[in-house]
């Protein structure tokens, strides 16, 4: 992971994503969670999977997974929508999954989307079991590595609670 654009994330693309979605979404459990899951799933070093999957963005969203989802999911529907007329895109799969790649508020705002979709409130700095839990069940990775997860939650938790 790169330490500076860990920064990056927390201090700059965090806080304006969490802008455009209601308040209701933004909470410390929730900053911790985008994180610990960028970490996770990149390492805050690769928009496009490596070595040559089909994800994108910090977060890793496929095209016909995370991006339909969050797209067609009654809950972040209604919430992307506006979102994406705000930033200047279409609400299409096609025009999403390319623009997470380079727009990281947008790839932001993706992540905290398909969270909220997740059922259950989101875990507490000391609850990384859970917090795997509710990762494997939004991201659904195909070949999840467990080991990662304990150190990637606590490294989100720390960052946030170093506000």
């Amino acid at each position: 992971m790169s330490g500076g654009t860990m920064y990056y994330i927390h201090k700059d693309i965090i806080p304006v994503a969490m802008s455009l979605l209601p308040a209701r979404m933004t909470s410390p459990e929730a900053r911790a969670m985008l994180l610990a899951i960028g970490l996770q799933e990149s390492k805050f070093a690769y928009r496009v999977q490596v070595p040559s999957g089909p994800a994108h963005g910090f977060w890793q969203f496929e095209k016909g997974g995370g991006v339909r989802g969050v797209l067609g999911h009654e809950a972040t529907a209604p919430v992307i929508i506006p979102v994406l007329q705000t930033l200047g895109y279409r609400a299409n799969e096609a025009d999403c999954y390319a623009a997470i790649t380079h727009n990281d508020v947008l790839a932001c705002v993706f992540a905290r989307l398909l969270l909220w979709t997740v059922p259950g409130a989101l875990p507490k700095r000391h609850e990384a079991p859970k917090g795997w839990a509710q990762y494997l069940n939004g991201w659904r990775p195909g070949k999840p590595h467990p080991f990662p997860w304990p150190v990637n939650f606590e490294e989100g938790w720390r960052t946030v609670m170093e506000e």
